[in-house]
């Protein structure tokens, strides 16, 4: 994903999203497995029983995925859209801009440049370190970049670019979660 050197640039909403499926794993999921386990444990055997080394398993991964949102969370670097920008910086692209660009054969297409974990495609919404984002980054309307990637390189014209507020998906509790009620 990222090395420990890399901010983690992300958006409000975007760190919205993490906080909340961190405090889900923690305050619901978690303690919902756990209970699970001790029922498990309570039958008997362990060696042989499915229950109890699932339980133990999805602890493991709860834990993993809890470690991994606390660094994310911990390095992010959060950067609103929706603020103001003076001068320059308001026509040049930057983390968090919107970006309409034409490719060689002047197809047209929009793109908004967020972190690594917001990257939604369906939405168009790319990371900020992708081949596409890193030539985009710094350019202003009018200028040509060049576009370097797996499939070769293609030639883009900046159409136009702004800052405007980019929708996050919010965290949504996964279908089959053992999570416990909420309190």
């Amino acid at each position: 994903m990222s090395t420990p050197f890399t901010k983690n640039y992300i958006t409000p909403n975007g760190l919205q999203r993490l906080k909340d499926e961190h405090r889900f794993l923690l305050t619901r999921e978690r303690p919902a497995v756990t209970q699970v386990v001790a029922w498990a444990a309570s039958n008997g055997d362990r060696s042989e029983n499915a229950d109890y080394q699932y339980g133990k398993r999805r602890l493991r991964e709860i834990d993993r995925r809890i470690r991994f949102l606390t660094k994310r969370i911990d390095a992010a670097e959060v950067v609103d859209p929706e603020a103001p920008r003076a001068g320059r910086s308001a026509a040049q692209v930057f983390f968090g801009a919107t970006v309409r660009y034409a490719t060689g054969d002047g197809t047209e297409r929009v793109v908004s440049i967020v972190g690594q974990d917001e990257i939604d495609l369906d939405r168009h919404y790319i990371s900020w370190v992708s081949p596409l984002g890193r030539a985009l980054m710094k350019s202003r309307e009018g200028d040509r970049v060049v576009l370097r990637a797996p499939g070769g390189t293609e030639h883009l014209e900046v159409l136009e670019v702004r800052y405007e507020r980019i929708e996050v998906k919010p965290f949504r509790e996964p279908p089959g979660a053992e999570a416990a009620p909420r309190r």
